[in-house]
């Protein structure tokens, strides 16, 4: 059964840092890129970040060097470290593997407010 399962959401002040994580099935994980996404209510899912199999990664301008995605192979995991959050960062945030078409996550909350 394939799965795609994130975690680590909450409620945090700004500035404050979280660590969402993505735990996969190994057939849309093992070779493929995996990547978060985020959404508000009535706005598109945007891409936050990507990470290839080979571990090259790629970032939304509005969270370049605050955010880092990365992968553990051996768990088949993809976690997303955010630090120096903002209120602009507040939404849902996504889990994608890119395997036969696309698998997404059921979503994880992150709130960023005082």
């Amino acid at each position: 059964q394939v799965r795609l399962v994130e975690s680590g959401g909450g409620l945090v002040q700004p500035g404050g840092s979280l660590r969402l994580s993505c735990a996969a099935s190994g057939s849309i994980f093992r070779g493929y890129a995996m990547g978060w996404y985020r959404q508000n209510p009535g706005k598109e899912r945007e891409l936050v970040a990507t990470i290839g199999s080979s571990g090259i990664t790629n970032y939304a301008d509005s969270v370049k060097g605050r955010f880092t995605i990365f992968r553990d192979n051996a768990k088949n995991a993809v976690y997303l470290q955010m630090n120096s959050l903002k209120p602009e960062d507040t939404a849902v945030y996504y889990c994608k593997s890119t395997a036969r078409g696309g698998y997404w996550g059921q979503g994880t909350q992150v709130t960023v407010s005082s």
